[in-house]
């Protein structure tokens, strides 16, 4: 089992940076894949993005292509999302997710979510 635990969400202005932190324990964190997804009110969870073991590997969705950069330190077993340029539209609920194999779209397969953390973007 693995237990992954978001923090770093807010609120912030448009245009402003955030960065989202995701905390993981339970299992040997070098061996997961790790990604975060986002899910708004009264729509589908989506992928944002997600890195592979040693983190060289990255895939980003379209629409934070260029404004999201997706990290992980292995030492810390902890994942980052650096978020910037953020809008209005990037107000969500922000989730960690781990994978035993891969999250690399076009279908990342979750074994593990975690909580989620509320992003805000305010005009």
């Amino acid at each position: 089992q693995v237990q992954l635990v978001e923090s770093g969400g807010g609120l912030v202005q448009a245009g402003g940076s955030l960065r989202l932190s995701c905390a993981a324990s339970g299992r040997t964190f070098s061996n997961l894949a790790m990604g975060w997804f986002r899910q708004a009110p009264g729509k589908e969870r989506e992928f944002l993005a997600a890195t592979n073991w040693r983190g060289d590997s990255t895939y980003y969705a379209d629409s934070v292509k260029g404004r999201f950069t997706i990290s992980r330190d292995n030492a810390k077993n902890t994942m980052y999302l650096q978020m910037h340029s953020l809008k209005l539209e990037d107000t969500a609920n922000y989730y960690c997710a781990a994978a035993a194999w891969s999250l690399a779209p076009p279908k990342p397969k979750v074994n593990w979510w975690g909580q989620g953390t509320q992003v805000t973007v305010s005009s």
